[in-house]
């Protein structure tokens, strides 16, 4: 079969969608199938491009000067790679794709990865809409989209051809006891939640340190709530971080505190690297986390929960440790080839030939179209 991703870029700096695109793009290409991405080039390009997968370096930027430019180009791209399906993380690139794909007769599959966005509905506008978790189908349903139209995909890293192997990577040392958080700087991602929760536990823990991984539009905002805190000496921004799972090794508890999180691939990480985690018991959260069988799930934006549940396990080893092999358990589940094979089912579902048609369902004539 020949796929054709697009996303916005290949930026290999933490964004989260562009990352599991990376991942399934390539273990398809290694099961035998043709990808291709249409993307604006980033850090992922040497990975992607020695899978052997081509890649048409489109700027997708939404400006008068740039987006009709790219309309033509993405048109252009997808005549000459000819695919049987395209599958669109973004909502830039299902728009401007969409038009060429029903004048080629070629399926679109939507991918909602983001249900907090105020225009996610639109990513049903294709053939078909991927969601990420069963709470964002919900969602969607919620918002008139045919049910027959949805189907779930829950998010997976385990075995990321991105990421070296969990068990060759070496713990990156911290002072413990350790909290830690991987995610952008956002209010989303309920950081200031996690400070003043820490503030509170360090009342009762006051040798406790947190730890914040990542970059963001509120870091500076947040380093200043740090300041204020009777314990920002115990508070430390890290940055980004190429691989995260270095610093997971070493926590003593993961935190992921988001006031909207659709299904964090950060949360599978977790798992992997056998981390005690308490997390929102919002959206796709809890599917990600077993449903509470995996991690301890608390209230969005309550900062007293949040430090509730932490204090247990900062005074617990043994506890801890339960906690850290209940993680680590059925991550079968979130395995990068599970969700890559179960995308291709999706495809085929899309591109058979209609039930005694005797016919296939795109008849593609690219070589008509004179651009």
């Amino acid at each position: 079969m020949r796929i054709l991703h697009i996303v916005n870029q290949l930026s290999d700096r933490g964004n989260g969608i562009v990352n599991l695109a990376v991942d399934v793009a390539i273990h398809q290409q290694r099961s035998g199938h043709t990808v291709a991405f249409i993307a604006k080039h980033g850090g992922h390009v040497p990975l992607v491009a020695s899978a052997g997968i081509q890649i048409f370096d489109i700027n997708q930027d939404r400006r008068w000067k740039t987006f009709p430019l790219a309309f033509f180009r993405v048109g252009r791209a997808i005549r000459k790679f000819r695919p049987d399906i395209i599958h669109a993380h973004m909502q830039t690139g299902l728009v401007l794709a969409l038009p060429w794909a029903k004048l080629f007769r070629i399926p679109v599959v939507g991918h909602l990865h983001n249900i907090h966005d105020a225009t996610a509905r639109r990513m049903a506008w294709g053939n078909c809409l991927i969601t990420v978790s069963a709470a964002v189908a919900e969602s969607m349903r919620e918002q008139r989209v045919p049910a027959s139209k949805i189907r779930v995909v829950l998010n997976g890293t385990v075995e990321s051809p991105r990421l070296p192997p969990v068990s060759s990577l070496s713990a990156e040392p911290l002072l413990h006891p350790a909290i830690l958080t991987v995610g952008g700087m956002s209010y989303r991602k309920g950081v200031g939640e996690l400070i003043e929760a820490f503030n509170r536990v360090a009342i009762d823990v006051p040798e406790a340190h947190l730890y914040l991984l990542g970059e963001g539009p509120e870091r500076t905002l947040f380093e200043a709530q740090a300041a204020r805190s009777p314990a920002h000496a115990n508070i430390h921004f890290l940055g980004f971080q190429t691989h995260p799972q270095r610093f997971m090794l070493s926590t003593d508890i993961f935190v992921l505190a988001s006031r909207r999180d659709s299904c964090p691939l950060v949360l599978a990480e977790a798992r992997e690297a056998g981390c005690a985690i308490v997390a929102s018991d919002v959206d796709g959260i809890p599917e990600a986390l077993d449903h509470g069988e995996a991690g301890i799930l608390v209230p969005p934006e309550t900062p007293a929960a949040l430090a509730d549940a932490l204090l247990p396990l900062l005074k617990d080893p043994a506890l801890r440790e339960t906690w850290r092999q209940r993680a680590h358990a059925g991550l079968d589940r979130f395995t990068v080839s599970r969700m890559s094979s179960e995308f291709v089912d999706i495809y085929r579902t899309l591109t058979a030939p209609p039930a005694g048609s005797g016919q296939t369902p795109l008849k593609k004539e690219h070589a008509s179209v004179g651009f």
